[in-house]
């Protein structure tokens, strides 16, 4: 490979919660590990490899000029979107009005829900869900109505369009937050999937915050399909968010982008995120999206794709050969494995909690997904190098299942 995705990062002393966090902060991180374990992070959604060496480069260069002031987002800027777009989802005609500055995706979640909602409103979400969307949503005084995925015969997570439409229509909801590609799961939702759940969202009037962060990080063999693509109406009542925090681990840096086509809805959002003066853009974040949108991004996240294709393909053999009654569907998408342990836990007498703290004892510090509204589940992130992948696996096997 071209990129470096097998060496092992020392983070600590850097600022990385993933590491550094651990035993800090209960109920969030999890504990640090039994002396002679080191730290495998697994949890924290960010990666342990190095990014595209562009994004330092493009950084280090604006770096360079000795003055930061104000300033605005430059054509660049836009463009780098608009081509990094269209390359990787094909999306046509889409111009810089139609792009907006967010400071984080659930930041600019909530600014939508301001404008298509009141306080005390019900909102829609699938579930398991993402802890962040609990947050913002009950935080801002919104109230969640959750309708559950379910798996098929072959274990594949699939919308409930019933039991979404029956709440829709039970509940007066009139906002929903679709998750594609789905954290925690791994759906990569197919174009049939997205257009049924569109037809839902028009005819009962729902506005749809598409939550797309994970949208260039999709495994062999599956595409990512804007949910804006979908139709003409679809592309008028939704709001999609975008980053290349997730896909190029820029997290600490800052930075996500709306695009927004409904010039009705454009202007509110706008108007929503403006009231507290601090969603404006960082000089270097701009610079590192620039950086990381460039040739050689594209290659670096072709390459991030097959060794996370290849770490999950992995995982989900070792699982099956090892760790009999944990179930989990193969993620299509992220690199997030959310586990299923009740069956394992039934048959040895114990709790998900003596479970989680078996691994983090032995330094596999993977994450609790009762709060993703999985009761008896384990989340698990597989973007390190391999042979960390291969350690947690054989610590595992060897301390915990």
């Amino acid at each position: 490979m071209k990129f470096d995705f097998t060496s092992i990062m020392n983070r600590h002393g850097k600022d990385a919660i993933a590491v550094d966090a651990l035993g800090k902060n209960p109920g969030f991180a999890p504990d640090a590990p039994k002396e002679g374990f080191d730290i495998i992070p697994m949890w924290v959604a960010d990666m342990s490899f190095p990014t595209v060496p562009t994004v330092s480069e493009a950084i280090i260069e604006r770096a360079k000029h000795p003055a930061f002031g104000y300033f605005a987002p430059t054509d660049e800027y836009f463009h780098s979107i608009i081509r990094w777009q269209e390359t990787r989802h094909g999306v046509k005609n889409l111009k810089s009005k139609n792009i907006g500055y967010e400071n984080g995706v659930l930041g600019g979640v909530v600014s939508a829900l301001n404008v298509f909602c009141s306080k005390g409103d019900n909102v829609l979400l699938h579930s398991p869900t993402y802890i962040g969307f609990t947050q913002c949503v009950e935080n801002n005084g919104y109230n969640i109505v959750h309708s559950p995925l379910v798996t098929d015969q072959d274990g594949i997570w699939r919308m409930d369009y019933e039991d979404m439409e029956r709440k829709i229509a039970d509940n007066k909801i009139h906002a929903a937050i679709f998750c594609s590609p789905h954290n925690p799961c791994g759906r990569v939702w197919e174009r049939d999937e997205i257009e049924k759940a569109m037809e839902i969202y028009k005819k009962h009037d729902v506005f749809v915050i598409s939550d797309e962060i994970w949208s260039d990080i999709i495994t062999t063999g599956y595409k990512h399909i804007p949910t804006q693509s979908i139709s003409e109406d679809a592309r008028q009542r939704t709001v999609a968010f975008y980053a290349p925090s997730k896909t190029f681990n820029l997290a600490g840096l800052i930075g996500s982008y709306h695009i927004i086509y409904s010039d009705w809805i454009r202007d509110r959002v706008a108007k929503e995120s403006s009231l507290s003066h601090y969603n404006d853009m960082n000089v270097l974040s701009m610079h590192a999206l620039i950086g990381a949108y460039k040739r050689e991004g594209y290659e670096w996240v072709d390459e991030l794709c097959e060794v996370i294709t290849g770490n999950i393909s992995y995982a989900a053999d070792y699982i099956e050969k090892h760790f009999d009654g944990v179930s989990f569907t193969k993620p299509q998408g992220t690199y997030m494995l959310f586990l299923d342990c009740t069956r394992w836990c039934e048959t040895h007498h114990k709790t998900i909690d003596e479970l989680e703290k078996a691994g983090w004892d032995v330094g596999v510090a993977w994450q609790d997904g009762r709060m993703f509204h999985g009761p008896c589940s384990i989340r698990m992130n597989l973007a390190l190098p391999i042979s960390r992948v291969k350690e947690a696996f054989e610590r595992l096997d060897k301390y915990v299942f």
